[in-house]
């Protein structure tokens, strides 16, 4: 399945979304908005706003979950919802990078370095409204209870991203967090809202309610696993290929999950994360290798695995149609790196 033609309506519905902002007094406001979408300003373009995956996650399991036939028609009509999905995602990104205190997002300054962070709190407040706003859209080519029931989703993962995001916070000064403190802060940080992807898209492709759960459970474990592969590259990925610093997550000090099986251990690794002091860029790779010897790849690769299986496993039950659901496939394998 070709989905240029899917990534382009994509990207003319979120301009669409964004337009409401497109007035006299707020063109400057809009400009902001413009440019965290990877619009507009210095590096605008593909590079700049991201692969859309969530939205097309939307749109290719509304496709195959409404059979071959109606492919095409059920994919532009669920166009809204796909919207309402990255809407959210680049709200939670601003706000993200201003609790973060990041200063580049995919090469380009943030929103709050250009801005300041209380504009930026302003930019990411209405990609939020915009997000409610365009679930709602819904309503031209859907009846009233199925969009509340979309609504009702969208809102419940937006609760979930907040709980994600308060774990990853607390656990920053946290020095006692274990292997199952992980997966509460992931589930909501990264899996929720690929899980509400497919679920979303699966109900408006008409699917039964045990089959939308299948297709919820499919992106659960497809954001668990990308979430772990993520946290492996983050310490020994190869920067050439996955574009950003490997040496930030050890540095940093992030409780990703090869660093709590390694504090797990209690043998040297964790010597050292306990002894305080942020590690220096020149130990990176000793300590890296270190955690290596000790578990922390290894068993960080075996978990990536069984997470990638469940994943897989559960877009089979879901049984996917036509096209999108080869494309569904396609991309499955693509994000995790599977052939099969």
């Amino acid at each position: 399945m070709n989905l240029e033609p899917l990534l382009s309506h994509i990207e003319l519905e979120l301009q669409k979304q964004v337009a409401r902002l497109d007035q006299p007094r707020t063109k400057p406001f809009h400009e902001m908005l413009s440019y965290h979408m990877g619009w507009t300003g210095e590096g605008a373009g593909p590079e700049a706003t991201g692969k859309r995956i969530r939205p097309l996650l939307v749109l290719l399991c509304a496709s195959a979950s409404s059979g071959a036939a109606g492919e095409d028609e059920t994919w532009q009509s669920a166009l809204p919802a796909a919207a309402a999905i990255e809407l959210v995602h680049n709200f939670s990104l601003v706000h993200d990078d201003i609790q973060d205190n990041s200063p580049k997002r995919r090469g380009r300054d943030t929103a709050w370095v250009k801005w300041g962070a209380p504009m930026a709190i302003n930019v990411g407040d209405a990609l939020f409204v915009m997000s409610n706003q365009a679930i709602i859209d819904l309503k031209e080519n859907y009846p009233a209870e199925l969009v509340v029931k979309a609504a009702e989703i969208l809102h419940n993962t937006c609760l979930e991203l907040t709980r994600g995001q308060y774990l990853d916070m607390s656990y920053e000064e946290r020095k006692d967090l274990r292997v199952e403190d992980y997966w509460p802060m992931i589930a909501g940080k990264t899996a929720a809202l690929l899980a509400a992807c497919c679920q979303i898209g699966a109900l408006l492709g008409g699917a039964d309610e045990d089959q939308q759960e299948t297709y919820r459970s499919f992106g659960h474990y497809l954001g668990l696993a990308f979430q772990v592969q993520d946290d492996i590259l983050g310490i020994w990925g190869d920067e050439a290929i996955t574009g950003k610093s490997v040496v930030s997550d050890l540095v940093e000090g992030k409780n990703s999950l090869p660093v709590l099986i390694g504090l797990g251990k209690k043998n040297k690794f964790a010597e050292r994360w306990a002894r305080g002091g942020p590690i220096q860029t020149e130990e990176v790779e000793e300590i890296a290798r270190l955690l290596a010897s000790e578990g922390g790849y290894g068993e960080a690769k075996e978990v990536s695995i069984q997470m990638t299986d469940m994943a897989i496993n559960s877009l089979r039950e879901s049984d996917p149609q036509g096209e999108a659901g080869e494309a569904l496939f396609e991309l499955t394998n693509r994000l995790l790196n599977r052939d099969q």
